[in-house]
């Protein structure tokens, strides 16, 4: 099976330099991808060609000019209304159209869902697509949703995100009925808001393999395969974890580079150190998924490497060969029947 990817070339802080280096080496990797990139065609083609495999690669790339690009400060209804000919809403257009399996873009994210879910429209009995990403944690990684598509979602729909978010690490990460955990200010049956409860009652009752609440540490510990929340924790967390990554190596490196025998002491724990930054960098777990939508789109961060935007085109090209759509399909449209 070929699978087909559109690369927004254009979008996120780099652009074009950074899209291109990762796509060539997504194109290296997998020998059964496509890769269509979408921007300034010339800019574009100079760029590949400055690549020593590009020839041996052409007959797997494509570009698609487009003449516009969305800013990543720029509101969602200006790139969704005005922009229509932008890097971003070509691509996205492509997997409409069929053309491709899947698009991965590190631009503007409330452009993104808005234009992708203006294209792609919903899943049937998907109410709100919601963005899944992977966190670091003390025993490898684990899933969490909704990352900042959604502020104050209703319980059904997060009953929907975890449904969706489950199926999601099942099939990309071979887990049989991977456990979610809730995300609450803390484990006991009477913590939390209303909301709260009545989304733990609805997760108790489905089929899902629901573990209880869950706090802030054991997104971290691994408590679970799969953290449930609303997108306005899930982006604070996202965003906590980060931060928390950055001050760390901030004050590595100043501890390390204080004096002469710190400076030796640094050199001595070089490979703990290269394991230890490793393990909390950011781009190792890029590519978040918009779930939900009638195709797929994974978002890379805005700042990303080509090595951290090669993650992403990864986790597109695994989504797509694990029929991610189908599946979200399949299992909701079960439940739509059942509550018949």
């Amino acid at each position: 099976m070929i699978i087909k990817v559109s690369i927004d070339a254009s979008g996120g802080d780099h652009g074009i330099p950074v899209t291109i280096e990762a796509g060539i080496k997504a194109l290296g990797v997998f020998q059964d991808l496509q890769l269509t990139f979408v921007g300034d065609q010339p800019t574009i083609e100079a760029e590949i060609n400055k690549h020593p495999s590009s020839k041996a690669l052409a007959s797997r790339i494509q570009v698609v000019h487009a003449t516009e690009v969305v800013l990543m400060n720029e509101s969602p209804a200006i790139a969704l209304r005005k922009k229509k000919d932008s890097s971003m809403r070509v691509a996205i257009n492509l997997v409409e159209s069929n053309q491709v399996d899947a698009c991965v873009s590190a631009g503007n994210t409330g452009a993104l869902m808005a234009i992708s879910r203006f294209v792609l429209k919903t899943i049937k009995g998907i109410d709100r697509p919601a963005i899944m990403g992977r966190m670091p944690t003390m025993t490898g990684h684990t899933h969490m949703l909704d990352l900042g598509a959604n502020v104050d979602s209703s319980p059904q729909a997060l009953l929907e995100f975890a449904t969706m978010g489950s199926i999601a690490v099942e099939q990309t990460e071979g887990i049989s009925k991977p456990t979610v955990g809730l995300l609450n200010v803390g484990e006991e049956d009477m913590k939390g808001n209303d909301k709260i409860k009545k989304t733990s009652e609805l997760l108790k009752a489905s089929n899902l393999n629901y573990h209880g609440f869950v706090e802030g540490d054991d997104i971290y510990k691994g408590s679970v395969d799969l953290v449930v929340c609303d997108g306005f924790e899930g982006n604070i967390a996202l965003k906590a974890s980060e931060g928390v990554a950055s001050m760390m190596s901030h004050y590595l490196k100043r501890a390390f580079t204080r004096n002469w025998l710190t400076k030796i002491v640094a050199l001595i724990a070089t490979p703990v150190l290269k394991d230890f930054k490793s393990s909390l960098d950011p781009g190792k777990y890029n590519g978040a998924s918009l779930l939900g939508l009638r195709g797929i789109v994974v978002k890379s961060h805005g700042g990303a490497t080509s090595d951290s935007f090669f993650v992403a085109i990864s986790e597109a090209y695994t989504e797509v060969n694990a029929k991610i759509i189908d599946k979200i399909s399949s299992q909701v449209s079960k439940e739509l029947e059942k509550n018949e």
